[in-house]
């Protein structure tokens, strides 16, 4: 990738992008590939069927997409996957996109990772400007992480967190709270986490995608999560925000941040202000609803960017008001067909 594409520059928006709800929407969520190097059982099916690479957007597609977005009114734009350092040249975009936080175009420019390749990018994302990043790590014993993951080295994970934190880099810790699998491990991986200067953040699974078993055995509800750290733990909430879903507290004998996202029990719906593009240039609006804007066609018919905005802002006028997540005995099916490696969360 040699560059952004001409005309894609974007500049301070001087109005953002607003829904029906008069949310304004300024953070994006751009999955760069549906690829992952991991299978982590509540996210896919182990023999994933991942779409042919000729479907994908190039990295100057992705570039151009998002400097509209940014152009639009978009202030954080995160990086996703599947895994999004598996996709070559990632770092190319990386780079490229990095030209929106020196004019001020954008606040910030982040990701989520596995943590596998972070050994290897952990220094180049630094440099490329990106100040923190969300590493996905359910469990710190190993034999469990492999369970979790179906294949995964946990020590090639922490060595990369290691690498992050080296590197200059804030790392957040996200976790999924697993019943029967890591719901007893959410203590000593709060406090490895606040040991090492890092916020952890607990989420619920969600019913996104077929992936070979119901969620019922695995949905753990973060309100019970709660009240049994409360029992040990002097939890004070906070009213950060990071510009995601999470709500936060204090943990007053560890000095750390606890973050809890919690589509289920308490759906953030009130106060989305995102939106989220798949590897094949579709705008989801909502994370549980099965809304969909193709933006790849409005691309590449033409090389000004007029029919592109104006496709996104048919798209933003349609967001729905929230999801309508279910996990129960009676609907122990997905809420929606794609999986969670399609958008990235």
């Amino acid at each position: 990738m040699s560059g952004p594409l001409k005309g894609s520059e974007a500049k301070p928006a001087i109005s953002t992008m607003t829904d029906p709800f008069g949310r304004s929407i300024t953070y994006l969520r751009v999955s760069v590939t549906d690829r992952c190097d991991l299978r982590c059982f509540y996210c896919m099916s182990e023999d994933m069927t991942f779409l042919p690479k000729s479907d994908l957007l190039t990295l100057e597609e992705l570039d151009r997409l998002c400097s509209t977005f940014i152009a639009k009114g978009v202030r954080k734009l995160r990086l996703t996957g599947g895994e999004p350092l598996v996709r070559r040249n990632v770092m190319s975009l990386v780079r490229s996109l990095s030209r929106h936080l020196q004019t001020g175009a954008l606040d910030e420019l982040t990701l989520t990772t596995n943590g596998s390749l972070l050994e290897k990018y952990a220094g180049e994302l630094k440099d490329a400007g990106v100040r923190r990043i969300n590493v996905s790590l359910d469990t710190l014993e190993a034999v469990k992480f492999r369970d979790i993951t179906r294949w995964g080295d946990i020590d090639k994970v922490l060595r990369g967190i290691e690498a992050a934190q080296a590197a200059g880099l804030k790392v957040k810790i996200n976790a999924v709270a697993l019943k029967n699998l890591n719901e007893d491990e959410i203590p000593s991986l709060m406090e490895w986490a606040h040991g090492k200067g890092m916020d952890l953040t607990l989420i619920e699974v969600m019913p996104m995608g077929d992936i070979g078993a119901g969620r019922i055995d695995q949905y753990l509800p973060l309100s019970l999560v709660r009240a049994r750290l409360a029992s040990r733990y002097t939890l004070t909430d906070l009213p950060d925000s990071t510009g995601g879903p999470a709500r936060y507290a204090h943990v007053s004998e560890t000095g750390g941040r606890l973050g809890f996202i919690t589509p289920m029990t308490h759906n953030f719906c009130e106060s989305c202000n995102r939106v989220r593009i798949t590897c094949t240039g579709t705008l989801h609006t909502c994370l549980g609803q099965e809304d969909a804007s193709d933006l790849r066609k409005p691309l590449r018919a033409s090389a000004d960017n007029d029919l592109l905005s104006a496709t996104i802002d048919r798209a933003i006028g349609l967001k729905p008001k929230g999801h309508d997540f279910i996990i129960d005995r009676r609907h122990n099916r997905p809420s929606v067909s794609r999986h969670m490696s399609v958008t990235g969360g």
